[in-house]
């Protein structure tokens, strides 16, 4: 039974993952492929370049709130008394992760487009909000000092990937949480492999300016 359990997570949290958000959005407000725009990627920065303010927010916090549903499923699951008896309680943290992990490579491979998608910073932020709040806060302020320095999205992702791990060990969160932050940051890392090509070649476009050819992340 805690297999079928086990399975039926995983499932959930990767569809919850890969609905793609901005792909939607960029198709009603603009009527245009986003994949075929710019960097090539479906989350907010590239919609912010494409669509418009509005539309990026909107895909920014349903992004987000992917990743933190798909943790929330794992707590539903404890708080249901016939399935919670099938699941020991110190499987809680490894079940955290795993569905978290799912849900960013939902929002990168997405079924419906082909295994494309995004490049997961917002959905993994959605997970680290409901996984620790102090965490996803660090993190944030990380990203923001970033980008309000430089004034690069990528570079503040980057940054905020980096000190996800820094902040896990320092606030000495369990060993799951601490894995889900050492393969979610390396995750997004490499997901943003183009970007920092760019970066150190002084090409990567800061905020109100666009990529001017599209580069395709696989």
């Amino acid at each position: 039974m805690s297999l079928i359990i086990g399975g039926l997570l995983i499932l959930c949290a990767y569809l919850l993952g890969s609905i793609p958000t901005g792909y939607l959005l960029a198709r009603w407000l603009k009527g245009i492929d986003i994949r075929e725009q710019g960097s090539g990627s479906t989350g907010a920065t590239n919609v912010l370049r494409h669509v418009g303010k509005k539309a990026a927010l909107a895909v920014l916090l349903i992004d987000l709130l992917k990743g933190a549903l798909a943790i929330a499923l794992v707590h539903l699951l404890y708080t249901l008394p016939s399935l919670a008896s099938e699941l020991p309680l110190t499987a809680k943290p490894w079940l955290i992760t795993l569905a978290g992990i799912i849900a960013i490579i939902g929002h990168s491979k997405s079924v419906w487009l082909g295994f494309q998608g995004g490049k997961s910073v917002a959905s993994s932020l959605g997970v680290l909000l409901v996984m620790n709040p102090w965490v996803a806060l660090g993190t944030l302020a990380v990203f923001a000092l970033v980008l309000g320095i430089w004034r690069i999205v990528s570079l503040g992702s980057i940054c905020g990937a980096i000190a996800v791990n820094l902040l896990m060990l320092l606030l000495g969160q369990p060993l799951p949480f601490c894995l889900f932050a050492a393969m979610a940051g390396l995750y997004v890392i490499i997901r943003h492999r183009s970007n920092i090509e760019r970066i150190l070649d002084g090409t990567e476009p800061t905020i109100g300016n666009k990529l001017q050819q599209k580069t395709v992340d696989s």
